[in-house]
């Protein structure tokens, strides 16, 4: 490698007069500073607070690093390993990579190999801002859990399709439970498992015939491998489950924001098994129990009733005694019974004798006979009928002109009129019609209303007819 800028022959140019220094293009100067950049730190850390981070359509992701008196923009390639957690602004991170140069803007950038968080502390005080501002929210309201269904047909498992999880959660449902379990596998690590874990509770949900039951499980580890279930996707997807949910990730003293979203926490994979199903020996032992003292309960009391119902029959009476009674009246029906009959027909037979004296035939051609003449004088006399009818009929002729001559309406055809109050009755005299005040008149053709009109003293000038006003 030429000793300075200035010895490498691929720069040299022909010289100006009166000036020793070669002149170089901008390309030229550009790749000599991108190698020596890259030569003297082809590998730093560097922490500070991610700004700008943004991921574009071909999966490469670019961020700024700044501190309080400057910044460095850094750029992460698609093929790189991603971080436990996913970066976000305001994050502080030491990023590990090479320092670059982009010449097309003379601009120098950190390639990122990999990311972690400054200190478990900076990711504590994280977590605990997310945990509060999903809180606010109403997310974590013991008020908004479901309580789980006591013996699950179908529990939907999400968790890593390769770890000892799935095998721990199926040994011990088929201890306990055998149940129908459907497994969603997802990554339980890295960039990509906060969006396959919300995706999975979110199909589970979309399914045709939904599990009862949903365990979201992962195994132990360190608070940046758990770090895909704190967040936020993660927690308002298990929030917002309409299927009951039971968290179980890590150990029992790891806790993320996943647990307190769900509708139960399980302190491992293993609880969260027993914690889903009962024990089916324990559940027949107390069926047969129950079974055993339903038996015990109706032999107790088929027995009572039997002591009753002995207590009962001794204290009533024989059957003999109860029916002695009535066999005795029986008996002496049975001998009353046939002078009852000798003694109807004979006076049956004495009211049929008396009755045919009166029913002898020529008595009654007699009745016959006459009631003929009778007909037969009335149909020969039809005048007096005739009369009557022409009586009847002139009868009612004079009552109805007596009823045409008498009906109010008929003096109204001749010039007349009715006075009526406006509330209804007729007005028979003046005082009447001065106390009324309103009044309606009634003509041949139709009615009108009118009022009584008052002198200039307010009071009725009787020396002057009323005159009606027209309304």
């Amino acid at each position: 490698m030429p000793s300075s800028l200035y010895d490498d022959p691929r720069l040299l140019a022909e010289e100006a007069p009166g000036d020793n220094s070669p002149a170089l293009s901008v390309s030229e100067l550009s790749g000599a500073l991108k190698r020596t950049v890259e030569d003297q730190f082809g590998h730093v850390r560097v922490r500070g607070e991610i700004s700008g981070f943004k991921r574009v359509a071909s999966g490469h992701s670019y961020l700024t690093l700044k501190d309080d008196r400057a910044c460095i923009d850094g750029v992460m390639w698609k093929g790189t390993p991603a971080p436990a957690f996913r970066p976000e602004d305001g994050i502080e991170i030491i990023a590990t990579g090479r320092l670059t140069t982009f010449p097309g803007r003379s601009k120098y950038q950190i390639i990122i190999e990999r990311m972690e968080l400054a200190g478990q502390g900076a990711l504590m005080a994280l977590l605990d801002q997310r945990r509060r501002a999903l809180a606010a929210e109403g997310l974590f309201d013991q008020a908004r859990k479901r309580p789980l269904p006591f013996l699950p047909r179908r529990i939907g498992v999400i968790t890593s399709p390769t770890g000892a999880v799935i095998r721990d959660i199926l040994h011990r449902l088929a201890d306990r439970c055998p149940s129908h379990v459907l497994l969603w596998p997802v990554a339980v690590q890295g960039e990509s498992a906060a969006g396959q874990v919300a995706a999975a509770v979110r199909g589970f949900a979309a399914l045709p015939t939904p599990p009862d039951l949903l365990i979201v499980a992962r195994g132990g580890g360190s608070i940046e491998d758990l770090w895909a279930f704190n967040e936020e996707e993660v927690v308002r997807a298990v929030a917002a489950s309409p299927i009951p949910v039971i968290s179980a990730v890590g150990h029992e003293t790891d806790t993320t924001l996943c647990d307190f979203a769900a509708d139960m926490r399980a302190p491992t994979p293993t609880a969260a098994a027993e914690i889903a199903v009962p024990v089916r020996a324990e559940l027949l032992g107390q069926i047969r129990e129950l079974g055993l003292r339903a038996g015990r309960c109706a032999n107790r009391y088929q027995e009572r009733a039997g002591e009753l119902l002995g207590h009962i029959a001794r204290r009533l009476p024989a059957p003999d005694a109860l029916l002695a009674p009535q066999r005795q009246r029986l008996d002496d029906l049975g001998e009353r019974l046939p002078r009852g009959l000798r003694h109807r027909l004979t006076h049956a037979r004495s009211d049929l004798a008396h009755a045919a004296g009166a029913l002898r035939p020529r008595l009654l051609d007699d009745r016959l006979g006459r009631a003929r003449d009778r007909l037969a004088a009335a149909r020969l006399r039809p005048e007096p009928i005739r009369a009557r009818i022409r009586d009847g009929k002139t009868a009612l002729d004079q009552l109805w002109r007596v009823m045409e001559h008498l009906h109010p309406d008929k003096p109204l055809q001749r010039g007349y009129a009715r006075i009526e109050r406006r509330q209804g009755g007729v007005v028979a005299t003046a005082a009447a019609a001065r106390a009324a005040g309103a009044l309606t008149l009634h003509f041949a053709d139709g009615a009108v209303d009118a009022k009584v009109e008052r002198d200039a003293r307010g009071a009725y000038d009787e020396t002057k007819p009323v005159q009606p006003k027209l309304l």
